[in-house]
Parts: structure tokens; C-alpha cells; sequence
């Protein structure tokens, strides 16, 4: 097959922050790339105007509301906005370079608003209910590291984002766990400790083996996993 004849791949990456997710992506994206396709890099939020709508809700220039559940809430609503530009904006949006041939790597995607988003089952439907249109990647890479690495690795930046603090990462780790456990899609899960060269090894391999689709299926593909 061609580079001009194949549909590009939707490759996703997730993870704690600080889990390395962001490195990896870029160590795949050069690798294709010097394989002789052609690859795009992105990320949720998306450079896009409700992209920069979230990073400035995240920075706190934009107030939030205090309580927990409203401000999730919030967060459902625009990541599920930017979701959608993002995948089907005329200009640069996921399915269109998809088509064109182009292999899309992005890291973060409608996992992260599962992971990070909801803590009871309520919050979880209303995500799901959000994103239940947007199609599923091709590949999930999934880097589980763990608290404590993430914690370390975030303690070097100067201002941490909302959702940075132990608390928190320790649930979104439990969300992560659960989303994955019962995720019927393409997947690999690598262990974030490993060395950056055993990781992008590991990645290069799965993806090597992994076929385009255009992302087009609809369904949602694991089940409910907060019980009341």
C-alpha cells in the first residue's frame, strides 16, 4: 500500500500526568517519520479556540465554580466541545488528515475526561452521554506508572495545573485502572518505569501491527465501572 492510497492511523496516548505520555508520543511521531510516513502531532486539550478556553480555566485565569462536582462538570462540557472541533474542524481536524493518509498521535483523548472527570455514576453517564458519538482510535497506548513517579516528575514545574495533587492523581490512577480493565479496543498498556528506549520499543512494535480504520466506529466500548 502506498502512502497516498493508505487512511491514516488514530494512535492515542494517556496517562498520569507526568507519567511520560507526551515523550513517548513525540519519540513515535519522529520514528514514522523516518519510516517515510507522514504524521501529525496533537494533544486534548487541542490548540483549537475551546482548547485555549480550557488551558486558561486550567492556568486560573478563567474562574472556575468551587464546588468539586461542578467544576468536573464544566471541564465534561468544554472537553467535549473541543472534542469535536478537534476531530471535525474542516481546517486541521483528526478525520480529515486521517483521509488524507496521515497517521494522527495524540496525546490525550475522551479517556482523560473518563479518568479525570467523574467520580460517581452520575458524572460518569454524563460523559459518556458527551462523547458517545466520537469514534474510538485505532490504538490506545496506555503508559501506567504510578503515583509517586508522577507526583516526582510534577514536583519540577513551577505551576502545577488543577489537577495536579496526590489526592487527585491517586483517583484518576483507580479511573484509569477501571477504563482500561474493561476497554474492548486496540490497546497496550507498558509500565512507565521501564527505561524511555524499552517503552518506545514496545510502542513502535504494537503500532507496526497495527491496521488503519479511519477510526470509524461509533460504539463505546467498555462498560459503566463506578457503582452507586
Amino acid at each position: 500500500m502506498t502512502t497516498e492510497s493508505r487512511l491514516g492511523r488514530f494512535i492515542v496516548f494517556e496517562g498520569l500526568d507526568g507519567s511520560g505520555s507526551s515523550t513517548q508520543a513525540g519519540l513515535l511521531a519522529a520514528r514514522l517519520m523516518r519510516s517515510g510516513l507522514r504524521v501529525t502531532s496533537t494533544s486534548e486539550p487541542s490548540s483549537g479556540p475551546v482548547g485555549q478556553l480550557i488551558r486558561l480555566s486550567f492556568s486560573g485565569r478563567v474562574v472556575l465554580p468551587e464546588e468539586r462536582s461542578v467544576r468536573d462538570a464544566h471541564f465534561a462540557y468544554l472537553f467535549a466541545a473541543d472534542r469535536f472541533d478537534h476531530l471535525y474542524n474542516p481546517t486541521n481536524g483528526v478525520l480529515k488528515d486521517l483521509a488524507a493518509g496521515i497517521d494522527v498521535v495524540c496525546t490525550r483523548y475522551l479517556f482523560s475526561s473518563l479518568a479525570y472527570n467523574c467520580e460517581s455514576p452520575e458524572e460518569e453517564a454524563l460523559i459518556r452521554r458527551l462523547n458517545a458519538d466520537f469514534p474510538m482510535p485505532d490504538a490506545l497506548i496506555y503508559l501506567r506508572g504510578t503515583v509517586e513517579l508522577s507526583a516526582r516528575r510534577l514536583s519540577s514545574r513551577t505551576n502545577l495545573e488543577t489537577y495536579e495533587n496526590l489526592e487527585k492523581l491517586a483517583a484518576v490512577q483507580r479511573n484509569y485502572d477501571r477504563i482500561l480493565d474493561t476497554y474492548t479496543g486496540r490497546k497496550l498498556i507498558v509500565d512507565a518505569t521501564d527505561s524511555r528506549n524499552t517503552i518506545a520499543d514496545q510502542v513502535f512494535e504494537f503500532i507496526d501491527q497495527t491496521q488503519p480504520t479511519l477510526a470509524s466506529a461509533r460504539q463505546f466500548p467498555f462498560t459503566s465501572t463506578l457503582s452507586s
